[in-house]
């Protein structure tokens, strides 16, 4: 459902139009076949799957509703929006909130005025996401100079669709041995169906298409070309690049990109885009993994598929952030105040499962969500002693410049990082174990490129940069969701004395927490001071990796 009204906005003594958008979700669960193969509960708004995409223009407020019919709380994130100066409307459960209790509804309000480009919005608690609480979010631009650069604007969404509800499948990882489990790999959907039963996208001679993909996949990755035609990336993860030409994308669990592909002027031949469906830590198996398709695009309806030869991976020019540059001219950030290193480690438990950590600790949820305690523990909330080991809490000040290094030293399992409340820098990157051939990468021109989400590859450091000015608690996890919800996230803490000036939870909010049974102040026990009392000790991650840095 979604409605619209005008409001006049008054800045600077000039009059601006601006849409108030309102979108509600009925969440509930629908028994559905979204591949054909398998019919299981999944999870969808007004009875439906896919769920529309939602579409507004940049200084629209988004008001989204959700009205939680299931029998579990629920969140909504817009991945990839910063919610300057409403960090509560982040989304992700026992971290800016606790989540719209069964039975009960809320609104998010999502300001675009500073953003525009190509995001999504999916469910950040537990499986929801992955159950089919998804779908892209995108936010036209107001910059008419960018609409000239294309004629027609064309939506491609790309998901992991499994065989059983994931929350089942979650429970049953904790405490059965992995290679028991199932085998049954995910499936794909392109654009909310199968993708072997796609509609063909027509082409034009001459017309220049926007190609916005969004990877809304928890588990793998995509690769996406269209032999016989060069794309120019124009967008990463809503922030705008210099034009630069490719052969394809390849693109990590949440990530997005717009190309302009230009339509050939000859009606001789249709082609096929091509979408592989892939991951390099899991052995290849033919037909599952990975998994190719193709989506039809027609210039002319009776005309031959024109094939190509195959190519090597390593011929393709891919889509590579060290080589863009943003077109806002942002320069790097510098000098660097505040310097992070942390090392991904893994524990595999009694029964095969691998936990996961950035440092010394799984990430696990405490009683009292992280903002809860920035907001209410006074100067404490300065020091990392009131937020529990678990939480991996990162405390920045205000307006410093942070550097980031992600290190993942496995040799094998590749990780897909995302970062709530910013876009990163993408500095460096390079290899961990120094006797590596893996060359070091750096950004090759004036402005580095920045984006929300980026891959973490085997045996590879990566160094980032954000400037903490926007204060508020984000989120910083693995966007493979079985990592996550394993413990491979940590939480940034920025400017905890600024946000205590300057921002106010919604009541209803604090009423959710009361209903589900989380205090709203004090420690992240409920508790004064450094006092930890009831809280379940964390899971030390064993292994030669740093730990994270004391910030005091």
């Amino acid at each position: 459902m979604l409605a619209c009204t005008l409001l006049i906005l008054f800045a600077g003594g000039l009059q601006a139009l601006a849409v108030r958008v309102q979108v509600t979700w009925d969440i509930g669960y629908l028994n559905i076949s979204r591949d054909g193969l398998s019919t299981w509960r999944a999870i969808g708004a007004n009875g439906q799957l896919p769920i529309p995409p939602i579409y507004v223009t940049q200084g629209d407020v988004l008001e989204l509703t959700a009205i939680n019919h299931l029998d579990m709380p629920v969140t909504l994130h817009a991945h990839g929006l910063f919610q300057r100066n409403s960090t509560y409307y982040d989304g992700p459960a026992l971290i800016t909130e606790c989540g719209i209790p069964p039975g009960s509804q809320f609104t998010y309000i999502i300001e675009t005025r500073d953003q525009s480009g190509t995001y999504w919005v999916h469910s950040h608690y537990r499986m929801e996401g992955i159950d089919g609480l998804r779908t892209a979010l995108v936010i036209l631009d107001q910059d008419m100079s960018l609409l000239d650069e294309y004629d027609e604007d064309v939506l491609l969404t790309l998901e992991d669709w499994g065989q059983e509800p994931n929350n089942d499948l979650m429970e049953r990882l904790q405490v059965t041995p992995f290679a028991n489990l199932s085998t049954d790999h995910p499936t794909v959907l392109i654009n909310g169906i199968n993708a072997n039963f796609l509609q063909p996208i027509r082409f034009t001679s001459g017309r220049r298409y926007r190609l916005r993909v969004v990877s809304m996949s928890f588990t793998y990755w995509f690769k996406v070309r269209l032999p016989g035609h060069t794309m120019q990336v124009i967008e990463a993860d809503g922030i705008y690049s210099q034009p630069s030409t490719v052969d394809g994308l390849d693109m990590c669990p949440g990530q997005r990109y717009s190309v302009i592909i230009t339509a050939r002027e000859s009606l001789e031949f249709n082609y096929a885009l091509n979408v592989t469906f892939y991951s390099d830590y899991i052995p290849q198996i033919s037909g599952l993994t990975p998994r190719y398709h193709h989506v039809p695009i027609v210039y002319r309806k009776d005309a031959p598929t024109k094939t190509f030869p195959l190519i090597e991976d390593h011929e393709v020019k891919w889509a590579d952030e060290y080589a863009m540059e943003s077109r806002d001219k942002q320069m790097l950030l510098e000098p660097v105040d505040q310097h992070i290193v942390l090392n991904i480690k893994t524990l595999i438990n009694k029964v095969g499962i691998p936990n996961y950590a950035f440092g010394d600790y799984a990430y696990n949820n405490v009683p009292v969500p992280p903002l809860f305690t920035a907001l209410t523990t006074g100067d404490m909330a300065l020091s990392p002693s009131v937020y529990a080991p678990q939480l991996n809490a990162i405390i920045l000040k205000y307006n410093h410049i942070v550097e980031l290094e992600l290190r993942n030293p496995d040799t094998v399992m590749v990780h897909s990082y995302h970062c709530h409340g910013h876009a990163f820098q993408i500095v460096e990157s390079g290899p961990v174990h120094k006797n590596s051939s893996i060359p070091v990468k750096r950004f090759r021109g004036r402005q580095p490129m920045r984006r929300d989400t980026i891959t973490l590859a085997a045996n590879r450091y990566v160094r980032l940069r954000i400037k903490a000015d926007n204060p508020g608690v984000w989120f910083q996890h693995c966007h493979q969701e079985q990592h996550s919800y394993s413990g491979l996230a940590f939480t940034l803490i920025e400017a905890p004395d600024v946000m205590q000036r300057t921002l106010r939870v919604p009541q209803e909010m604090i009423e959710f927490c009361r209903i589900l049974g989380h205090p709203t102040r004090g420690n992240s026990a409920g508790r004064a001071g450094s006092d930890m009392t009831g809280i379940k000790p964390p899971l030390a991650i064993t292994g030669t990796a740093n730990s994270i840095p004391d910030t005091r």
